[in-house]
């Protein structure tokens, strides 16, 4: 972004701000405005940007932050969490940890859902009357205060969704706060865009001269449906978009998964009630698997907005039945890689192993077919049949999960017994290249870890391949050529949907090809990732996460739309002299 750009942001941030409701929020937004003048720049820069170190480095946040991070975490278990849920009725204690043990944390059940969707509400026009500078300024000082949580968030999302302990606090905390920023930053362009008011004058021989007033107007209580295996990454950006822009939340975490965002709620409501507003505002909304709350809540007439990750068929429904609502989805999808030739065999085989491996493959972006040639493709070792290829991944799993300690850092815990039973039934979908095997953890004897398995494949096995195998299932489809790979993939993708596709070619004709097939099927595409950088991984600021454009989202991390749904603009008038 130029200077200039910037510069407009900050004049239209100033016009549509509106009064403060409190000192505090002044003091919030101008503690807080490098962060998010630096965060509007890298969003329209798309250069590197990260406000959150990823690094649980002593050196970066502290000698005890690990182990005061730790003990939090621990003194949430067997006790009951200090939150209210109005028209809450009992309790609930649903979580187990993918490491072998239960939680125990207590919750209040949410019950009266017409109890809750009015305290949802009942602050909601303090909170769209203060306009959009204090809404930003308590927003990013609860980011700010996440963030000095992040070690016990990273325990809750580890113990809640089996990702091992430097990934839950890279993608848990530090990236999820990445994500939340971006939103939030996205969200203040959009908002900022128009000025809080204009003087309109028509000349003419009985000249006419308006002032206009433009306000920021919520879409009313947004609804966040939260996920087994990314509580924080998957929820923040929309809960925070909707906040930001003037409507109430309420979260509705995944029964497996409720301690990450209780933590968030709890944040939230802390700091909105030190800035003068309701502090249910956000609410936290937990249920037993048996109440399908999610359903209930999401048909509503007071929702607004709601945010969803998880499979087709609820993700179907919503979109169906919550009409009254701009739904936001991300469903099931069947990423794709098409190998056709490679400058370094060894490199391309380790990059896809630790992709299939990274956290167990339970990662929407994770991928699960690979089209190569039935013949072989071309590499710098010579040419490789389908066998070959998986041969060569195999022998990077053994360098990647070979000794069990390591292997855990890097998988896992399986997050549920549906993993369990696909991962179990994959064997008889083909001829089995890659086996997968029980890993025993050095410190959770418990934990449920398994390594990848590696199916092969035809062209023709088309109902094993276009449906999403999720979890460490990875089929190496044989096919004709290159370009029947190129077309499976377009088709498939088009029709079932994908976050993530990667091509590995030395010739720019076949890159060229998947980069067409690639905007025909509305997904991202990575190309002859041999390093660092995996295509289940994206980048806050600079990746689109989705595109919304095939059926595996309707929406994407973070694009103007994603936010600007969020709020409309309303309008006054008068005559002046």
């Amino acid at each position: 972004m130029s200077q200039s750009c910037i510069t407009f942001a900050w004049d239209c941030h100033s016009r549509q701000g509106g009064c403060m409701t409190t000192d505090s929020t002044s003091a919030y937004l101008d503690k807080h405005r490098e962060k998010l003048d630096a965060a509007v720049a890298a969003s329209a820069s798309r250069e590197y940007y990260s406000a959150y170190d990823e690094s649980p480095s002593p050196r970066v946040y502290g000698e005890s932050a690990a182990a005061e991070g730790k003990a939090a975490f621990e003194a949430w278990l067997d006790a009951a969490f200090p939150v209210e849920t109005p028209g809450s009725n009992g309790t609930v204690s649903t979580e187990r940890s993918p490491y072998g043990f239960d939680l125990g944390v207590i919750y209040p059940r949410a019950d009266d859902v017409d109890a809750l969707l009015a305290a949802a509400g009942g602050g909601m026009k303090a909170w769209r009357d203060a306009g959009p500078d204090a809404r930003t300024g308590v927003v990013l000082e609860i980011l700010d205060r996440l963030h000095a949580r992040v070690f016990e968030l990273a325990n809750a999302v580890q113990h809640t969704s089996g990702q091992a302990f430097v990934m839950a606090f890279q993608a848990g905390g530090a990236h999820a706060l990445d994500r939340a920023l971006e939103a939030v930053a996205y969200a203040w362009v959009e908002m900022t865009r128009t000025p809080r008011s204009a003087v309109w004058e028509k000349p003419g021989k009985v000249p006419l001269k308006m002032e206009k007033t433009f306000t920021v107007v919520p879409r009313g209580v947004a609804l966040v449906i939260g996920c087994n295996t990314f509580p924080t990454w998957n929820s923040w950006p929309g809960l925070f978009a909707s906040l930001v822009t003037g409507n109430a939340v309420v979260v509705k975490p995944h029964p497996s998964a409720v301690l990450p965002l209780a933590i968030t709620v709890q944040v939230c409501q802390e700091v909105l009630a030190e800035a003068g507003f309701d502090r249910d505002l956000v609410t936290l909304a937990v249920e037993d698997p048996a109440d399908k709350l999610a359903a209930t809540l999401a048909v509503r007439p007071e929702v607004k907005l709601v945010d969803y990750t998880g499979g087709n068929a609820f993700g179907d429904w919503l979109e169906q039945h919550a009409t009254q609502a701009v739904v936001f989805t991300e469903k099931a999808g069947v990423n794709t890689v098409v190998v056709d030739s490679t400058s370094d065999f060894k490199a391309m085989c380790f990059n896809l192993a630790f992709s299939f491996a990274l956290y167990t493959g339970q990662m929407c972006t994770a991928p699960q077919n690979v089209y190569l040639p039935a013949a072989g493709i071309q590499t710098d070792d010579g040419v490789k049949t389908p066998a070959e290829v998986a041969a060569g991944i195999d022998a990077a799993f053994g360098k990647l999960l070979g000794d069990d300690a390591r292997a855990v850092e890097l998988l896992g815990g399986v997050v549920n017994d549906g993993v369990l039973a696909r991962l179990d039934a994959a064997g008889a979908s083909g001829e089995v290249y890659v086996a997968s095997r029980t890993v025993t953890h050095p410190s959770y004897a418990d934990a449920t870890v398994r390594t990848p398995t590696i199916i092969g494949l035809t062209a023709e096995d088309t109902d094993v391949y276009e449906a999403e195998c999720f979890g460490p299932v990875a089929y190496l489809i044989s096919t004709s050529g290159t370009d029947q790979s190129i077309d499976l993939f377009r088709t498939t993708v088009q029709a079932h949907g994908a976050m993530t596709a990667s091509v590995y070619s030395t010739s720019d004709a076949v890159i060229g090809q998947m980069r067409d097939a690639a905007l025909d099927a509305g997904v991202a595409l990575s190309e002859n990732l041999l390093g660092g950088v995996f295509v289940n991984q994206s980048a806050a600021f600079s990746d689109f996460h989705g595109t919304g454009a095939n059926p595996a989202a309707n929406a994407s991390y973070t694009d103007g739309a994603y936010v600007a749904s969020r709020f409309r603009v309303v309008q006054s008038r008068r005559h002046i002299d």
